[in-house]
């Protein structure tokens, strides 16, 4: 008996992932065992990033909070302390929208906390 090999599935399965590496360079476009490596490797960066992106986050508002905070003669572990101890619950990516797009607001918090 021939040996069945089911060529329609395989060559979709190649043809999707052929069709996700559209616009990489050279042989990771085309060839299927590069394209399918470069494919894997970029879900891996994928799955990393998308944690990395939180970080990356917190960190640019926490830059923000203290650049506005030391506009208003405070530092940031001063400013978030006097949050804590004044019972003042508001996140770091509020208060950060705050200090640039409503710096009276912003203000407005320090002033509570002084």
């Amino acid at each position: 008996m021939p040996r069945s090999v089911n060529h329609v599935a395989s060559r979709a399965k190649r043809k999707r992932i052929l069709k996700l590496t559209r616009g990489y360079y050279g042989a990771r476009k085309n060839v299927w065992t590069v394209a399918k490596n470069t494919w894997e490797k970029g879900l891996t960066y994928a799955f990393r990033d998308r944690r990395n992106k939180k970080r990356s986050f917190r960190a640019l508002w926490i830059q923000r909070i203290n650049a506005a905070a030391r506009l208003e003669g405070l530092s940031y572990s001063r400013l978030m302390g006097g949050l804590r101890n004044a019972g003042i619950e508001i996140n770091r990516k509020v208060l950060a929208d705050l200090a640039m797009n409503h710096p009276e607001a912003f203000k407005a918090v320090v002033a509570k906390i002084k």
